[in-house]
């Protein structure tokens, strides 16, 4: 529905819902902004990983990587890695050239 009240030809997504760091991090290098959404997040949390299966629900990090000289590489540490992959998340990097 609409705001005006009428049906939307776009099927809408509902339960999603986002966080960014784009305005608490100052920096062109990946890192930063995923330690500042863990810190954020409080992650790692033991409790997550059930609460998001109970919902049949995912989690991912999705960032967009602007890269348009195209000689930057988004680097992920392995521990960041490792923690969204203990918790049934990903990484998911969205690359502008």
């Amino acid at each position: 529905m609409t705001p005006s009240g009428r049906m939307s030809r776009v099927p809408g997504r509902t339960s999603v819902w986002g966080v960014g760091s784009e305005f608490a991090i100052q920096s062109d290098r990946l890192e930063p902004h995923l330690r500042y959404l863990i810190e954020y997040l409080r992650l790692p949390r033991a409790d997550l990983r059930d609460l998001v299966d109970k919902q049949a629900g995912g989690m991912r990090f999705f960032c967009y990587w602007a890269n348009y000289t195209g000689d930057r590489v988004p680097y992920v540490p392995d521990d960041i890695r490792a923690m969204m992959e203990s918790l049934g998340g990903i990484i998911d990097i969205d690359e502008y050239r």
